[in-house]
């Protein structure tokens, strides 16, 4: 029998939830042997929005731009630090674009067969939940999606492997 998961990709978006749905994809990768793998997606399109709504300048969109490259960077090197801790090896992605689509390209072309992310957040009303990118991307990717909660368990199971 084929195993069911062989390959694991962990979102990340700087959050703490998404931290937290790192931490539980590094145990899940130890306790099942599969591969691991970190993304990041920045979100240019809405830069672009921001741009053409002239609440940034070209030139302020650009630094932006580089500030939010920096943070993917920073954060998938953290996701592969803490995997190392563990005896992990991640493998990490940055996409550009918007977060959903480019999500969704990213899972097809790596060929993922779980998404984990971070506990999404509450919805207040049909307008949020129109633009909120992460339950967007839960909605729209091609494999199995698994939302990571409690926190405080999943920092246990973590720090107790060795």
């Amino acid at each position: 029998m084929e195993a069911p998961i062989r390959r694991v990709m962990v979102y990340v978006d700087g959050t703490d939830e998404s931290i937290t749905a790192a931490e539980y994809s590094i145990a899940l990768c130890a306790a099942t042997g599969a591969e691991l793998s970190a993304a990041f997606v920045v979100n240019t399109r809405a830069l672009a929005e921001l741009q053409k709504a002239r609440i940034f300048l070209e030139s302020e969109a650009a630094d932006y731009q580089h500030d939010m490259e920096d943070d993917a960077l920073r954060y998938l090197e953290l996701v592969k630090s803490m995997a190392s801790s563990k005896g992990l090896e991640a493998q990490t992605v940055v996409g550009r674009g918007n977060i959903h689509e480019e999500m969704r390209r990213i899972i097809a072309r790596e060929h993922i067969d779980l998404l984990c992310i971070g506990e999404i957040s509450h919805i207040r009303s049909r307008r949020d939940e129109m633009y909120d990118e992460t339950d967007r991307t839960l909605r729209g990717v091609p494999c199995s999606v698994l939302v990571v909660r409690n926190p405080e368990r999943v920092a246990q199971i973590f720090e107790s492997m060795k």
